[in-house]
């Protein structure tokens, strides 16, 4: 009786393991935001957009343009952002602290601050003042 208890003591211990494993791998990373040079790895990195939300939370359809679109983030603070209406270019700040980048287009008056929900080496979400996010992949 001993003997068929302990089996089924290891048979429950390996399923916790497992499923501790399993849920610890599909974790979101939602409000992990990593250091600055996730936004441009070694010199420079291009995001692609993966989904977009509106202010509520709803998924907004990208259209072939928008999917297209690519947002380089240079190391020594620029940005450029490239699609079907042509390019922009700029300068960023990033608060790692506050968690928030501060966008700027050459030229332009005002600048665009986005609150960083999530950056890793792969993933970069903003969202704007208003709730709508940007999902971003690297490329």
């Amino acid at each position: 009786m001993k003997l068929q208890s302990l089996f089924s003591f290891r048979y429950f211990a390996s399923l916790l393991v497992l499923v501790s494993l399993f849920a610890a791998s599909c974790s979101n990373d939602k409000g992990k935001v990593e250091g600055v040079n996730m936004l441009y790895g070694t010199d420079s990195k291009v995001w692609k957009t993966s989904k977009q939300t509106d202010a509520t939370g709803d998924k907004v359809k990208q259209t072939n343009a928008q999917e297209d679109e690519q947002l380089r983030i240079f190391a020594n603070g620029t940005y450029n952002m490239t699609g079907a209406t042509g390019a922009v270019n700029g300068k960023y700040t990033f608060d790692q602290a506050g968690k928030t980048i501060t966008m700027t287009p050459d030229g332009a008056t005002t600048s665009n601050t986005f609150a960083v929900e999530t950056l890793t080496d792969d993933k970069l979400t903003l969202k704007s003042a208003d709730g709508a996010a940007l999902m971003l992949e690297a490329e």
